[in-house]
């Protein structure tokens, strides 16, 4: 298993994280663990991924190459 809670059958995603998660399968060739995980709760999905966007879509500042170094970097340090 990958988590302690469970993780919904792709069937029973509402529209919108489908949609989501779908995306993100096509552009990076597979589903990150954390959409899975979080899909069985669809309001923390999107009030996460709603704190994602606004950081690192937001414009100008750090490139969002930069942002995502930032975010690999913090995640060695945290060993995640």
């Amino acid at each position: 298993p990958i988590s302690r809670y469970p993780v919904p059958d792709p069937s029973e995603w509402p529209d919108d994280i489908r949609a989501r998660i779908l995306e993100v399968q096509q552009k990076a060739g597979f589903v990150p663990n954390v959409f899975l995980t979080l899909a069985h709760r669809p309001d923390e999905f999107r009030a996460f991924f709603a704190y994602h966007d606004a950081l690192m879509l937001k414009e100008g500042g750090l490139t969002k190459g930069e942002r995502e170094m930032i975010v690999v970097a913090t995640s060695a340090v945290n060993n995640c």
